[in-house]
């Protein structure tokens, strides 16, 4: 994997269109003028986290005795689920989210930016090419401007798109985060049974 592959891979993951009903659903009492402020801020707080996740991880997992090739496989897996839910959505689920208050950290950096499968991500980068950590915090920092400037104009992109245009992005993007799941996966049962 190289840094551009990895950008597209956190965007995808990150889901920064699918993300652009939750948040003005979650910032629907806030106004107009403060919520791009509290998108920087909540953008940049979920930055902070994958960072300290980057290349702090690998300890985590080692404490944990989780191997290399099981991070791949189970990353696989939770990369695919996501792919399915963006391909083929629960129409049920609300997609405004009931919120009185300013958020602050949750739901916004944690979990809708810094969700499990790219906290899962970003230390499966760090192990499996640990001296590249400095491409993987490139990538990261890349696909986090990339959503920041998506979610930012979060208004004007639903405008423009309208709802069913968003779907339709969003829907292809899962395609093509199905196809990065699998062969994820597949790198993994590769590096388990050692295969290569």
């Amino acid at each position: 994997m190289n840094v551009y592959t990895a950008t597209i891979t956190l965007i995808l993951v990150m889901d920064p269109l699918g993300n652009i009903p939750i948040f003005l659903g979650v910032l629907n009492s806030v106004p107009h003028k403060r919520r791009k402020r509290i998108i920087l801020r909540e953008t940049f707080i979920a930055f902070i986290i994958l960072l300290l996740f980057l290349y702090f991880g690998k300890y985590i997992l080692e404490s944990m005795q989780i191997s290399a090739p099981a991070l791949s496989i189970g990353g696989g897996i939770i990369l695919f689920l996501i792919a399915l839910k963006m391909i083929f959505p629960n129409e049920d689920q609300p997609k405004r989210v009931a919120q009185t208050s300013e958020p602050f950290i949750v739901p916004l950096a944690i979990p809708l930016i810094a969700g499990p499968s790219a906290l899962a991500f970003v230390m499966l980068l760090a192990n499996q090419a640990p001296e590249h950590l400095s491409w993987w915090a490139l990538a990261l920092f890349l696909a986090w401007a990339a959503c920041t400037i998506v979610l930012v104009f979060a208004d004007l992109l639903r405008k423009i798109l309208g709802e069913r245009g968003l779907i339709a992005i969003e829907r292809l993007m899962g395609m093509i985060l199905t196809t990065m799941a699998v062969q994820m996966f597949l790198s993994g049962v590769e590096a388990f049974f050692h295969l290569k």
